[in-house]
């Protein structure tokens, strides 16, 4: 879809950057860059990403929120993010969606996370409008009382971000890493991953919700194109991302997974994958 070359008057300005199949860590530390280091607004849309990931929450525990034998087993990287919300595992199934913007760019939207929330639905209420039966259900995107889009926030003294992990479609095998969260929605009703979640696929093409995606945003902001190459010139301090990963090999794997669960009887399960 083409961005209309006329602008909005009147309507904020924001940077679009459009991916395909960036790596979930790579995306993650560029939203990090431009949310401390940039003072425009901007949404980021990634569709896709390379490999099979884990993205943990800023304060998610491995221990209560992964099959860590299984993950280790299948080596799969497990990152964790600088932002809020849940634990997912995401691959080229997976749509990324990120708004970036300044406190005051939305006329009246209060900066705490409820607020913020309650906007994004409306936003998305235009894209999914006459499809499903979607509402914003407490934290999540559904439709009906199946789970579809996962959330996450960060607020900081001016700016804020939301972004969004869209399931367009999911491989079943890897729900398997994942444990049932001790905390969950209410509407889950200790349901099991399969029976939670949906695939958007079966509601609308991919391209179709990234071009209605980008027209209801287009609604609120005035949209520019920003080729990704620009971002090393936004900043003239160097910058140093807290979103990382240490999953180049099993070893590191342990130790990273280690680092935030010190309990030795899992340590000792974990030495027996190193052989």
């Amino acid at each position: 879809m083409l961005i209309p070359q006329t602008r909005n008057i009147g309507l904020p300005m924001m940077n679009l950057m459009r991916f395909k199949g960036l790596p979930i860590l790579q995306q993650l530390q560029i939203e990090e860059q431009l949310l401390r280091t940039s003072s425009d607004n901007w949404c980021i849309i990634n569709d896709g990403t390379s490999d099979p990931t884990i993205v943990m929450g800023v304060s998610g525990k491995p221990a209560e929120l992964l099959e860590i034998e299984s993950v280790l087993r299948a080596q799969v990287p497990v990152i964790r993010r600088f932002t809020g919300g849940g634990t997912v595992i995401v691959d080229c199934g997976t749509i990324f969606v990120t708004f970036i913007c300044n406190k005051e760019a939305v006329p009246d939207l209060q900066p705490y996370p409820r607020p913020i929330m309650s906007w994004s639905g409306l936003l998305y209420s235009k894209v999914f409008q006459g499809i499903g039966d979607f509402h914003l259900r407490e934290n999540d995107y559904v439709f009906g009382n199946h789970k579809f889009g996962g959330n996450a926030q960060s607020i900081t003294k001016s700016r804020w971000i939301h972004h969004t992990s869209f399931l367009w479609d999911f491989d079943v095998r890897n729900m398997t890493y994942l444990k049932l969260p001790k905390r969950a929605p209410a509407y889950r009703s200790a349901r099991g991953h399969l029976d939670f979640i949906c695939r958007m696929k079966d509601y609308m093409p991919r391209s179709t919700f990234i071009d209605k995606t980008v027209e209801a945003a287009s609604t609120q902001f005035s949209l520019s194109s920003f080729e990704s190459e620009e971002i090393e010139t936004l900043s003239e301090t160097e910058f140093h991302p807290s979103t990382r990963s240490k999953a180049n090999s099993n070893f590191q794997q342990r130790q990273y997974l280690e680092e935030f669960y010190k309990d030795s009887h899992v340590a000792n399960n974990f030495e027996k994958h190193l052989e």
